[in-house]
Parts: C-alpha cells; sequence; structure tokens
C-alpha cells in the first residue's frame, strides 16, 4: 500500500521529481527517459509506468530549464525513437509468443486487458495502433495483441511511426508551450488528474458501450 501511495505521489508531482532528477543526474536523464517510455510500451508488464504525463512534465521542463541539460528537440526525437523501438519489440514478442497468450498460460498477464485490446484491435485495424497510442493499458497491449494476431510487419512499422511521432509531439510540445502557464504550473498534480482521466474517457465509453450490447 505504501509503494502504491508513493508511486501516485511521484506520478501527481512529475515536474518536481524531473526538475531533481535532471539537477543529480544531468545528461544521463535523456537515458533514464528513454528507458521508461520504452518500458511503457514495450513491455506488456509496466502498462503503469507514466507516459502521457510523463512527456507533457518533461515538454514543460525543456522549456525553462536553465541548465542547458535538456534540449527539447533532442529529448522528442530520442522519446519518438524509445516509443517506435518499444512498440516493435511488444509487437515481435506478441509475434513470438501467439496465441498462446490468450490461452491462460502466461499467469503474469492480465487477461482482460488483453481481451479489452484485442476487441478494440478487431474493431478499428491497423489505425488502433495510431488510435491506442493515447489511451493508457491499451497503447500497452496494443502491440502485443497486432503480433498475437499476425499483422504484417511492415503494416504495423507503418502505424508504429506515426502514432509514436503523432502521441510524442503532442505531449512533448504541448507541455513546451502550455506547461508553464502559472494556473497549469501551479496546478500541476491536477493538470496531471485531467490528463489521465481524459485519456481514459475511451476506455470508459467502450466499456459502456460493451454492457448496452450485452444487454
Amino acid at each position: 500500500m505504501e509503494l502504491i501511495s508513493w508511486f501516485i505521489y511521484v506520478v501527481l508531482h512529475l515536474d518536481k521529481h524531473l526538475t531533481e532528477l535532471v539537477a543529480a543526474y544531468q545528461f544521463w536523464v535523456y537515458g533514464v527517459l528513454f528507458l521508461i517510455i520504452f518500458a511503457e510500451t514495450g513491455l506488456v508488464v509496466t502498462p503503469f509506468l507514466p507516459g502521457d504525463s510523463l512527456l507533457f512534465a518533461v515538454g514543460a521542463l525543456a522549456a525553462v530549464d536553465q541548465t542547458g541539460t535538456l534540449s527539447a528537440v533532442l529529448i522528442w526525437t530520442m522519446l519518438i525513437v524509445a516509443a517506435v523501438l518499444g512498440n516493435e519489440l511488444n509487437f515481435r514478442i506478441g509475434g513470438v509468443v501467439g496465441p498462446r497468450a490468450f490461452s491462460g498460460q502466461f499467469r503474469w498477464l492480465k487477461q482482460e486487458y488483453l481481451f479489452k485490446t484485442q476487441a478494440f484491435y478487431d474493431k478499428h485495424g491497423g489505425k488502433a495502433i495510431v488510435l491506442s497510442r493515447f489511451l493508457p493499458i491499451i497503447r500497452t497491449f496494443a502491440p502485443f495483441v497486432a503480433g498475437v494476431g499476425g499483422m504484417r510487419p511492415g503494416q504495423f512499422l507503418k502505424f508504429n511511426i506515426v502514432g509514436g511521432v503523432g502521441w510524442v509531439s503532442a505531449f512533448i510540445w504541448g507541455g513546451y508551450l502550455f506547461g508553464n502557464v502559472p494556473i497549469i504550473k501551479n496546478n500541476f498534480g491536477v493538470v496531471t488528474i485531467i490528463i489521465i482521466v481524459l485519456s481514459l474517457l475511451p476506455l470508459l465509453w467502450a466499456a459502456l458501450q460493451s454492457a448496452r450490447e450485452s444487454r
């Protein structure tokens, strides 16, 4: 319980913790951020890592960094690469694991997340890879499910790049342009919650629709 409380505290105060991270590790912070985004998109066991809020906070910090450590263009480019490579790894793992992922053999995978992602993928096809970038949890499982479903690598790569560029750009540059507006900067925790809630709304809407159809 203490671990969960600590994690929530860190997420809600990402702006402060990022400032401390840059001060402590300086240019090594690029590697730390790369690994977080890579893991959040590339490993089905880490869907809990911050994505949208982290990118927004990084963009906001890059806009006001006085140390010269964070370059907005460099961090934007690196995190696009991290997001694309993460999805590609996830896709490849799904291709290797195959249908066994849905057989219950892998108990460490939350089956309900996989099934929801598969339904989302079946409904939207290839563009689900792009849309899923903006949906927590679904973002982590979509490339895995695409691999399980045998999507062509070339087709996946195309959607992967478009989605990765769009996702990272939207939040990095959104944070860069608006993250230091006083009302946002002084209420960063509230803004983080709003970002999370807004990103979860499509999932809630899909769940409600599914419940209505099942009735």
